[in-house]
């Protein structure tokens, strides 16, 4: 890449970081947050909802909106109205004002994450991919590690506002930078919308979110779950039926007969989850199962950020001399081993040794998460590449969403083998998801031992 798209990949990576951030970080403020508010906590959970779930239904939209208007005019128009609706969150007297702020916000990040990345990956050559998504994927790796510490310390020595009102220098900056950076450049003309396939799959994603947040709650009710469940099921099976026949469907499924495109979207997916799923379980086994204080735990969850950060500068070399197939099952299997031996750690477990086992999670997590980031473009067309970029986005946000959720169930479910231990739920469900983790590591068995070649700069 040369130094403008290097500079472009950074300024998206930081709206990036901005939007996953602030997906997760409401979590640990919740208690002040409801002080604030006299409102109960559960009832903050809203705001965690509304916003994931408006982003969920909106990307779909995001590339024909992209096409309609352009890709920097979005961009930007994304970037001001999540700033602004991050000032009035900050500033929300009344639960019912956060959440309609929240909504907002979520509708400008929607716009942020496709079209940002899409403004990355179109016009660079092949051999630039694997550059370009190694900057486009640490914030999916940090954020949601940062989030509890930095929830934490704002709630602590601050105010729950700040974890809003962050948001507005680095928005106004990211708004000027994009302003300078971000080409104009003519866009054909989109074809008409797919208003079908807008509103079957816009309503089977956010019943399938709303599902995934609905049994991550304290009490699920049943009857719901399973009426969400089978309206969500239904929903999707309609939309792929009508995508797959429409002429210009709002999310081109035929891009899944990609080999290099679909397995980060089938095993990949699983993989997404379950890595999304340990920032979730590792503070509350810390704070519930340890007795460690809110700021202890999310200070010993950024060793997974200490080993995202020491394999990042590594991670283009490993793919270009070792190859997709060989890192991706390195990467795999390493995942599952960490969440293993983070299930098996103690209170009395020294902290240097917990600072290793978590250490060697993120150095696993943060490889993967680069292969398949990069993997998934390798064999798209240019012309393709909007509309793969969109349904890419669309599948990772379930995945997230859906990895506290699994999460959540099985912590339930280790509660109901041992109710009266208050570490083994916590346990039970590190070494649930090291187990799903083994699907993505079949999955990489069976990639072909040449995909990505073509990714691989010619020597």
């Amino acid at each position: 890449m040369d130094g403008r798209q290097r500079r472009v990949a950074l300024l998206v990576a930081g709206t990036l970081f901005m939007e996953i951030l602030d997906g997760t970080i409401v979590a640990t403020a919740a208690p002040t947050m409801a002080r604030s508010f006299g409102v109960t906590s559960a009832d903050i959970g809203i705001t965690i909802t509304s916003y994931a779930l408006t982003m969920a239904v909106l990307i779909p939209l995001s590339g024909w909106v992209a096409h309609r208007w352009n890709v920097r005019a979005t961009f930007l128009a994304a970037i001001a109205v999540f700033t602004v609706s991050s000032l009035l969150c900050g500033l929300s007297g009344s639960l019912e004002v956060l959440v309609a702020m929240r909504v907002v916000q979520g509708a400008g990040a929607a716009m942020m994450v496709p079209v940002g990345r899409l403004s990355v990956l179109r016009g660079i050559p092949k051999t630039e991919v694997i550059r370009a998504i190694a900057f486009l994927t640490w914030p999916a790796l940090v954020a949601p590690v940062l989030a509890p510490a930095l929830g934490g310390l704002f709630t602590t020595y601050l105010t729950w506002r700040w974890i809003f009102l962050v948001n507005v220098p680095l928005g106004v900056v990211a708004f000027a930078v994009a302003w300078r950076l971000i080409p104009r450049l003519d866009e054909r003309r989109p074809e008409p919308l797919d208003w079908w396939g807008l509103l079957l799959t816009c309503a089977g994603v956010a019943a399938l979110v709303s599902l995934g947040d609905l049994l991550a709650s304290a009490s699920p009710r049943l009857l719901l779950v399973g009426g969400l469940a089978a309206v969500g099921v239904l929903l999707m099976l309609v939309a792929g039926w009508h995508l797959l026949r429409a002429e210009h469907p709002l999310l081109d499924l035929r891009i899944m007969s990609i080999a290099t495109f679909r397995l980060p979207h089938s095993s990949g997916f699983v993989y997404r989850l379950t890595i999304s799923a340990v920032p979730f379980l590792l503070p509350l086994m810390f704070q519930d199962g340890f007795g460690w204080t809110p700021v202890r735990a999310g200070l010993c969850v950024l060793f997974v950020f200490a080993g995202n950060v020491a394999i990042k500068p590594a991670t283009t070399g490993l793919l270009i001399r070792f190859g997709f197939r060989p890192v991706l099952l390195a990467a795999t299997s390493c995942a599952a081993l960490s969440m293993a031996m983070a299930g098996l750690l103690s209170a009395s477990t020294p902290l240097w040794l917990v600072a290793v086992v978590l250490t060697f999670g993120g150095v696993a997590r943060s490889v993967g998460f680069t292969v398949y980031g990069t993997i998934t473009f390798a064999d798209v067309d240019q012309d393709r590449l909007p509309a793969a970029n969109t349904l890419s986005a669309t599948l990772q946000q379930v995945a997230a969403g859906f990895g506290v959720a699994v999460g959540a169930l099985a912590v339930r479910a280790g509660t109901l083998i041992d109710p009266g231990s208050a570490v083994w739920p916590y346990r039970f469900a590190l070494f649930t998801i090291a187990a799903l983790t083994l699907l993505p590591v079949l999955g990489a068995l069976r990639l072909d031992r040449a995909a990505g070649q073509s990714l691989r700069p010619v020597r």
